[in-house]
C-alpha cells in the first residue's frame, strides 16, 4: 500500500477530503492518504512542502505562487475550489477603529510571512489605495487563535481570515467584521512536490479522481448544510449561504489565471519575478 501524506487547513472547504478517507475511497487503489491539519495556513504548509514532509497541500493560489517562484520544488496539478475566498476584515469588538479607513498604517495580524492572510492584506491595501510600503505593519500570530488573542490584547488591529471560518467569533462578539475582501482568482489548488508528481503520477491520477467525484457531487450529498453546519459549529444559515457561494473544480488552472496572479504579485513587490506556466503548473496528461 502506498503511504500519500496530503495537508489541509483545517475549515469546511476540506470536508470532502475527509468524506473521502472516512468512507474510505483511496483503499481500492492501494492508497494509505495520512491527513494533516495545518492551522497556521499557507504558510506553515509552503514549509511543509519545502520540507518533504507532506506530498501534496490543498493550499491557496496566491500562496503557493508565490512559494514556487522562490524555488519551491513544486507544481500546481489542479484547482481545488474555483470560486474566490472571501476574506473578512476583522477587528476586536471593543475596537475604536469603526470603518476600513481607520485601519491604514495599523498593524494587520497575519498567520506567518507568505500566508494568504499577509498576502491579502496587500491585495486590500491596494483595493482600498493605500501605499504599501507605508500604510502595512504586519504582528505575526501563527494562527486564528492567536489572532483573538493579538486582536483582544491590543497587540495587532485587524485580522483578515475566510469570513465564514471566522462568523461564530463575530456572533460572540469576540471581533467584529468591518468589511470583506474577496480574492481576485480561485482560492484553493492542489500543490505536489515535484518528485512525487515524477515517481508517482498513477497515484497522484487516482486521488485527483476519488476527490473530483466526491466534489462533483458535493453539494447534492443529503443534509450537508446540517452535517458541515455540525462539525465546524457554524449557523446552518451561514453554510447554506457557503455552499451557495462555492463552486469546486475538477480541472487544472488556466494560464490566464496564472498570469493574473503573478501580475498582482509582482505590482505589489511580492515576487520579483514571474516565471512561465510550465514552471508553476503540471500537466498529469502529458
Amino acid at each position: 500500500m502506498k503511504n500519500v501524506r496530503i495537508g489541509g487547513v483545517p475549515e469546511h472547504f476540506n470536508y470532502a477530503w475527509y468524506l473521502a478517507l472516512k468512507q474510505g475511497h483511496f483503499k481500492p487503489h492501494d492508497i494509505n492518504v495520512r491527513w494533516k491539519n495545518y492551522f497556521g495556513g499557507t504558510g506553515q504548509m509552503t514549509k511543509a512542502l519545502r520540507d518533504n514532509e507532506i506530498d501534496i497541500a490543498v493550499i491557496l493560489t496566491e500562496g503557493i505562487i508565490k512559494d514556487i517562484t522562490e524555488g519551491s520544488p513544486c507544481k500546481i496539478v489542479q484547482v481545488f475550489v474555483e470560486s474566490p475566498l472571501i476574506w473578512g476584515i476583522h477587528v476586536a469588538e471593543k475596537s475604536a477603529f469603526k470603518k476600513l479607513s481607520d485601519l491604514k498604517g495599523q498593524r494587520a495580524a497575519i498567520s506567518r510571512y507568505g500566508s494568504g492572510s499577509h498576502l491579502m492584506a496587500y491585495v486590500n491595501a491596494l483595493e482600498l489605495g493605500w501605499d504599501t510600503a507605508t500604510d502595512l505593519e504586519f504582528e505575526v500570530v501563527k494562527d486564528l487563535d492567536g489572532a483573538v488573542e493579538a486582536l483582544t490584547h491590543e497587540k495587532a488591529d485587524y485580522f483578515m481570515w475566510e469570513k465564514f471560518t471566522t462568523k461564530p467569533l463575530v456572533d460572540q462578539q469576540t471581533f467584529r467584521r468591518l468589511g470583506d475582501c474577496p480574492t481576485p482568482w480561485p482560492c484553493f489548488v492542489i500543490a505536489v512536490r515535484d518528485e512525487f508528481i515524477t515517481n508517482e503520477k498513477e497515484t497522484l491520477q487516482a486521488i485527483l479522481e476519488v476527490i473530483n467525484t466526491i466534489t462533483a457531487g458535493f453539494k447534492q450529498i443529503p443534509e450537508i448544510d446540517a452535517i458541515i453546519s455540525e462539525r465546524y459549529q457554524q449557523k446552518n444559515e451561514d453554510v447554506k449561504n457557503w455552499l451557495e457561494l462555492t463552486e469546486w473544480s475538477q480541472e487544472n488552472i488556466e494560464s490566464s489565471t496564472v498570469e493574473a496572479v503573478q501580475n498582482q504579485l509582482l505590482k505589489l513587490d511580492i515576487i520579483s519575478e514571474k516565471l512561465p506556466y510550465n514552471k508553476l503548473v503540471a500537466s498529469l496528461e502529458d
